[in-house]
């Protein structure tokens, strides 16, 4: 909560925009409660700040602040007094000199933007395009054929000229189109067969290789647990021998006074 003149004079100030967007809308017959419960809870802040400058004039005097106070009274009653008018008519085309001037220079701008009652317009611009046309069907014809030079349908000399033969020689023909057809489509499915092949080999590779891997899991299994049964028994090996290492070094000793007495004799 703002508890200094400074920053109530700040408060104000929005207070007042917002109260001349309202009026604003209700002189262009626009829905003007948008902004009642906001306003509504700056006002009751407003008039919290104020009282709590009040309290703290009574505890502890300050001039910078008793003299700021009046201003500030003035100001919420004004405010106060233009968000619940007696007149809402009235108030929709009557603007108090107070609520229309800042307390801060620099929000001058803004509320002489929020003073304009005329609604914006905006200009549309017609464009137009002319286009010209051009209307020599040669030079089209030639253009078309230049850029296109194939066509879905072909022409009529790509296909064999079978006017001059007769019904068996055209059925001999088709024979052996017909034929060149299956000896294609016999090449065909050899070459899929070699493909059939080829991936039936790679599966049993594959398979292999899984099995290869499976045997080398085993194996790496195995010796891991090898690993570990050795591991233990060292672990408890050295668990031992540090327990028992005087009984270690007497045996050690024993054994290297024998060893030197079978050597001096």
């Amino acid at each position: 909560m703002a508890t200094n003149p400074p920053q109530l004079f700040l408060l104000a100030d929005h207070i007042k925009l917002s109260l001349l967007e309202r009026q604003r809308a209700l002189s262009l017959n626009l829905p003007s409660n948008s902004q009642d419960g906001q306003i509504s809870r700056s006002l009751e802040q407003l008039r919290s700040g104020i009282e709590s400058l009040e309290s703290q004039v009574q505890d502890t005097s300050d001039d910078s602040i008793t003299s700021q106070l009046p201003r500030l009274r003035s100001q919420l009653a004004e405010l106060t007094s233009q968000f619940t008018p007696t007149n809402p008519a009235a108030a929709a085309t009557t603007t108090s000199p107070a609520l229309t001037s800042p307390n801060d220079p620099s929000l001058s701008r803004d509320f002489a933007a929020a003073q304009n009652k005329k609604p914006t317009t905006t200009r549309s611009v017609s464009k137009s395009v002319r286009f010209s046309d051009n209307d020599d069907d040669n030079d089209d014809d030639a253009n078309r054929a230049s850029l296109f030079p194939y066509r879905d349908d072909p022409p009529d000399d790509a296909s064999p000229n079978l006017a001059h033969l007769d019904n068996q020689q055209i059925h001999a023909y088709h024979d052996r189109v017909i034929a060149d057809q299956d000896s294609q489509l016999d090449q065909l499915g050899q070459s899929i067969s070699r493909q059939r092949e080829l991936s039936m080999q790679i599966g049993d590779e594959l398979d292999g290789q899984v099995m290869l891997l499976d045997d080398v899991e085993e194996g790496v299994d195995r010796h891991a647990a090898q690993f570990v049964r050795a591991r233990g028994r060292l672990d408890r090996f050295s668990r031992k021998a540090r327990e028992n290492w005087s009984l270690t070094v007497i045996v050690v000793l024993i054994i290297i006074l024998v060893l030197l007495i079978v050597i001096t004799k």
